[in-house]
């Protein structure tokens, strides 16, 4: 066959089948993506011009890429998608899919922890900027709560804040081989039992974060703090806890207020933005209280 019919064969190809580029712009892709799907072996020009090189795609072609696209949307990866066309198995389509499902359940279900932590940080800003005056004692009435909590190893109280810092950091770790992430760590609470708090006794007894729908929907193992009227004082200041803890002990007293559970040492907000050393805490001491009738 002389070189004429060669030539005239070559280009009666070319005529009934699309260039690259007339691929990419009927099917809305990238020249490049379609170089990538060729050397990924996912879709191969029907013809390559052994003089110049350029891609030639037959009509029909069109459907692969359809395919391919429909799957990349769907999450799976190149290598995912060479591997289901090289078994052309639809079995194979559906275990991938089922797994990517999964996985983006577990994306919705990150988003969401985050959105609520988000969410709780937004109204513990509000919070702050609506709260009583430094050492303002109040009456409030706080719904339930749930909390996820560890034994405190050691009593931060007759200690530094060091040792607080080391219980935090158990805590956090403990929450994270949880699957926790440390944004829902910053509402954090640490707790002293009734009866050491009456008696004057500061021995700490659990460090905790405040939980959420969210968090309960991982069966995590947790307690509830039952609803009703708190004592509470507020302060900024984590070296004066116990002088402060002490004078919302003796407003009860004083008012005839009977202490009814645990004292409470809640975490509102933080502000490690004025201060690199140590930490600004704004906190709300509370302890629950009833009345006598």
């Amino acid at each position: 066959m002389d070189n004429y019919i060669k030539g005239y064969i070559k280009e009666s190809m070319k005529e009934n089948m699309l260039s690259i580029g007339k691929m990419a712009e009927l099917n809305r892709v990238t020249v490049p993506t379609l170089r990538l799907y060729d050397e990924n072996g996912i879709l191969k020009p029907s013809y390559v011009d052994p003089d110049t090189g350029y891609r030639y795609y037959d009509r029909g072609q069109c459907a692969r890429l359809d395919m391919i696209s429909y799957m990349k949307e769907l999450g799976m990866s190149l290598s995912e998608i060479s591997a289901v066309l090289e078994k052309e198995d639809v079995t194979a389509v559906e275990q991938i899919l089922i797994m990517k499902n999964e996985q983006l359940h577990q994306q919705m279900r990150v988003l969401k922890y985050r959105h609520a932590a988000v969410e709780r940080a937004i109204a513990s800003i509000e919070r702050y900027r609506k709260s009583p005056v430094i050492g303002t004692i109040s009456l409030e009435y706080i719904d339930r709560r749930t909390i996820i909590a560890i034994p405190c190893r050691v009593n931060f109280y007759a200690s530094t804040l060091r040792d607080y810092e080391l219980m935090l950091a158990e805590l956090r770790n403990t929450l994270s081989d949880r699957g926790i992430e440390q944004v829902h760590t910053y509402s954090v609470g640490t707790s002293i039992r009734q009866e050491d708090f009456e008696k004057g006794s500061f021995v700490a007894d659990k460090i905790f974060i405040f939980g959420d729908k969210e968090l309960k929907e991982q069966s995590l193992p947790s307690s509830v703090l039952d609803s009703g009227m708190h004592a509470c004082i507020y302060l900024d200041d984590y070296d004066r806890e116990i002088d402060y803890a002490n004078k919302l002990k003796e407003y009860c007293r004083e008012n005839n207020y009977i202490i009814s559970g645990d004292y409470i040492c809640e975490v509102l907000t933080e502000f490690n933005i004025f201060d690199s050393q140590k930490r600004n805490m704004f906190l709300r001491l509370q302890v629950p209280v009833t009345f006598k009738k």
